[in-house]
């Protein structure tokens, strides 16, 4: 059965033609919802479809062509688009849709096996997802057929997203509760404030410099101006490597002596995950956060992405 249905997959590759890209530009131009119609198994997998169209940033859901008929065409309106899946394309109660549709001139892609069916006709674009033979054993029960639909729709959502330039950051924004939303939380939900912060100016003493670096424990100071803008840090790093080559009393330096200019920053509304790989790519362990403007927000540790279990 798994080799069936992984066959039917990979006769779709050679179908990625025009009519995939003209899918593809239709969905994109859509200025209503993505309507996803089928019935029986069809359906079930139309919904899965219509899902995951809404959580990658097209407004999508599923219309039951059974209720359509009983009021719900009501939901159809000019501006909306409709994908319909119905294999044999010759499903009654899918094809009393067909009036509805064209008369409100909403624009049609049919997913279908019946290349010369109904629907085949009535649809502005025609996706072939015809199989040789189901993988039940009595050639009966829809498996294969249903899973190169799957497929079809979980490909034409792919092209979508990145046709939109649909980023993980927008992604955030449609998940953010669950495990997907743990794992793909914002900068700001980590990073610490006020207090905890271990700021110096340019002319803070060197003494006070390692003070602070000493008080917050985070192994660095940030050294702002008077707006609080980031003009370097100091790491305990660069106080190891800068002791040895600095003549005379070290206590008469102050923290622009010693600091690094340009550091590496983070804006709060970045993704988690990417200031993770930005320290480890870096080799550092505390990451100033900053506006727009550099002015210093807060301070990522990596010890506090780690312990929260969420990556």
């Amino acid at each position: 059965m798994l080799r069936i249905e992984a066959a039917a997959i990979s006769a779709l590759l050679g179908r990625l033609d025009g009519a995939f890209t003209s899918a593809v530009d239709l969905l994109a131009a859509t200025s209503g919802r993505v309507i996803v119609t089928g019935m029986g198994k069809s359906g079930l997998i139309a919904q899965k479809i219509a899902a995951t169209f809404s959580s990658t940033g097209t407004p999508a859901f599923f219309l039951h062509p059974a209720e359509a008929i009983h009021g719900d065409l009501g939901k159809l309106v000019e501006g909306d688009l409709v994908l319909a899946l119905s294999y044999s394309g010759e499903t009654e109660e899918l094809l009393r849709l067909l009036e509805r549709i064209k008369r409100l001139g909403i624009p049609l892609i049919g997913m279908t096996g019946g290349l010369k069916s109904t629907l085949a006709r009535a649809s502005d674009v025609l996706l072939d997802v015809g199989i040789r033979k189901e993988a039940c054993p009595l050639n009966l029960a829809p498996t294969a057929s249903t899973t190169a639909s799957l497929a079809l729709g979980d490909a034409l959502a792919a092209a979508l997203l990145e046709q939109k330039h649909f980023r993980a950051d927008h992604f955030a924004e449609l998940h953010p509760g669950g495990e997907l939303g743990r794992r793909i939380r914002r900068v700001e939900q980590f990073m610490h404030t006020g207090k905890a912060l271990p700021l110096v100016q340019t002319h803070t003493p060197m003494a006070e410099v390692i003070a602070e670096i000493s008080r917050t424990g985070f192994g660095l100071a940030m050294v702002v101006d008077k707006r609080k803008r980031l003009t370097g840090v100091i790491t305990d790093g660069d106080l190891r490597r800068w002791f040895p080559r600095t003549p005379g009393d070290w206590r008469g330096r102050n923290a622009s002596d010693c600091m690094k200019s340009r550091p590496t920053t983070i804006g709060r509304d970045e993704i988690a995950t990417r200031a993770l790989k930005l320290m480890e790519a870096k080799k550092i362990t505390a990451l100033p956060v900053v506006d727009a403007s550099g002015k210093v927000e807060g301070l990522l540790h990596l010890h506090d992405l780690w312990r929260t279990q969420w990556i």
